[in-house]
């Protein structure tokens, strides 16, 4: 019996010292994220990881600790470093396999008008997956054994429609179907499904999202000069023009963006071989890394003043467009950064 207490005091006293010892206890953050990534596990859990990252970059400024081996980071050189060092070894972690299935809509649907395209959209939007896949994710060994209630939904119906498409003998040219069916990108039909599949659900939510958010600011009493200017635009702009000549639109969306990007979250990389300075600490190999966009559009009042504020008049100012478009991060950056931005 003595042996396992002396065994466990000896096991709590590494861990401590690991936790006090790691280059990343160096790293500002609450004192209990140097031992322990349980918290920011349950901010997950509890859909508030956003907010909770967001307001310890305001008590600890830039760079935040948000586990003995997950730090998060502001500025424009960590976005450069970890996103658009090419060829760095910055690999994403294995948070993104949550979203892994059967990606682009090939076929187009109809979801407003046709009864059948819109249960697709509801398959696929209305539910809470995602938490119940991070129990897989953290759990994986007790994975077999949970009740039904805790797997994610499955999406019969999409599958269904997917594969349909896919398998087609003619598929119009320039599709992403077509594109994939080629025999240079060697997929087989189930991966060809699957990376459709992936674009599908990918379009919806960040989509549907990004344009709730920006009608609701539009919408709002104070917003009025904004959504009158922009009438004024589209009213008076000839209806054969080109989408670049419609500057004050663009610029609606881009604040819409800022404010509310549709993926707002950190978005997370190991830390590759050898380990690397960024902002000023050494953040030891395999570390998990990351920015996040709601974060990064307001961190630099210098270039959004008034962070919070809608105010997409700020993306015609004379001075400082460079910098407004370097720290705007919706879309990522790099070459994994997001391809809806074109």
């Amino acid at each position: 019996m003595l042996s396992l207490w002396v065994a466990a005091i000896l096991l709590f006293g590494y861990y401590v010292a690991q936790g006090v010892t790691s280059p990343v206890s160096k790293v500002p953050g609450p004192w209990y994220t140097r031992f322990t990534s349980l918290w920011i596990k349950y901010q997950e859990f509890t859909a508030n990881r956003r907010e909770s990252v967001h307001r310890l970059h305001q008590v600890y400024g830039p760079v935040v600790r948000l586990g003995p081996n997950e730090v998060s980071f502001t500025s424009l050189d960590a976005i450069r470093e970890i996103y658009a060092s090419g060829g760095s070894g910055y690999d994403k972690t294995e948070f993104y396999s949550l979203f892994k299935q059967l990606n682009t809509n090939p076929g187009g649907l109809k979801s407003l008008n046709v009864e059948k395209d819109f249960e697709i959209m509801e398959e696929l939007t209305y539910h809470q997956s995602l938490q119940k896949s991070l129990l897989a994710y953290y759990l994986p060994s007790w994975e077999p054994y949970f009740p039904t209630f805790l797997h994610p939904r499955s999406a019969p119906k999409t599958n269904k429609f997917v594969l349909g498409m896919t398998a087609q003998s003619h598929v119009e040219e320039y599709t992403l179907v077509e594109k994939l069916r080629r025999k240079e990108s060697g997929l087989e039909l189930l991966q060809v499904a699957a990376e459709c599949k992936d674009h599908m659900a990918a379009g919806i939510d960040t989509t549907g999202d990004g344009l709730c958010f920006l009608m609701w600011e539009l919408s709002q009493p104070q917003n009025l000069e904004f959504q009158r200017k922009l009438q004024h635009e589209l009213r008076n702009t000839p209806p054969d023009s080109s989408l670049d000549s419609l500057v004050y639109l663009d610029a609606v969306i881009k604040e819409a963006l800022r404010c509310s990007p549709p993926i707002p979250m950190s978005l997370p990389r190991y830390v590759p071989a050898g380990g690397r300075s960024i902002d000023g600490y050494f953040i030891p190999a395999h570390t998990i890394v990351s920015c996040q966009p709601y974060t990064v559009h307001r961190s630099c009042d210098e270039v959004f003043p008034e962070p919070d504020r809608f105010y997409p008049d700020r993306w015609l100012e004379d001075e400082g467009p460079a910098e407004r478009n370097r720290h705007f991060f919706a879309f990522a950056t790099g070459g994994r950064g997001c391809t809806g931005k074109k």
